[in-house]
């Protein structure tokens, strides 16, 4: 099992940040509710080499998670593909 994740927050201005990191909830059930937080809070919070990114939703345009999780919310589509 990979216990490893990755996240890419593209911003407003064009520029992006690649972070990696390891799995941070035991359960499927307990990111559901970690991203329902987040969300609500307006801005992600990330420790990264010993210090403290905060990230106003404002300045973000998407954020990208690798993998997926299994478990989404109820309202997200799943099993979507890019197209052109």
């Amino acid at each position: 099992m990979n216990d490893r994740r990755g996240m890419t927050i593209h911003f407003m201005d064009g520029s992006k940040m690649n972070l990696d990191f390891p799995k941070q909830v035991a359960s499927e059930g307990a990111a559901v509710i970690k991203l329902k937080e987040a969300l609500a809070a307006r801005h992600l919070i990330v420790e990264a080499d010993g210090a403290l990114l905060v990230f106003p939703f404002e300045s973000i345009k998407y954020i990208q998670v690798y993998p997926a999780p299994a478990a989404l919310p109820e309202y997200a589509i799943k099993a979507a593909s890019f197209s052109s």
